[in-house]
């Protein structure tokens, strides 16, 4: 399970939230989410697929050229995770950071908490 959590943290963060291309993201979505799942961000509370499918593209609309970049490795503990980040301008130094923590049930994500350590301008 230990390996599984840590291609989830890592694929989400990429194929999720950064990505560009709504087709790709809703695909990745469905193959590392569960339906029920639950995203909890500073925004708010957002429920399955649809929801954060919204606001991932939401998101990155926002700042489309910026990348995702693990900080460190990711951690799993029984079927939970965690990982650090940094998003920014390719090739500069992030502009915000946090930490994502999943909750893991049948191999999916069933629930995302994003803590942000420093929010974008």
């Amino acid at each position: 399970m230990t390996d599984r959590i840590n291609e989830l943290l890592c694929r989400n963060l990429q194929e999720v939230f950064g990505e560009g291309d709504a087709t790709r993201r809703r695909a990745a979505i469905e193959e590392l989410y569960t339906e029920d799942c639950v995203l909890y961000a500073p925004p708010g509370v957002f429920v399955g697929h649809d929801a954060l499918d919204t606001f991932a593209g939401e998101l990155r609309a926002t700042h489309p050229h910026f990348a995702y970049v693990p900080h460190g490795e990711a951690q799993a503990l029984h079927d939970a995770g965690r990982l650090a980040w940094g998003s920014g301008p390719r090739g500069a130094a992030p502009e915000y950071t946090g930490v994502d923590v999943i909750i893991v049930r049948d191999e999916k994500i069933a629930a995302l908490y994003v803590f942000l350590d420093s929010m974008p301008a």
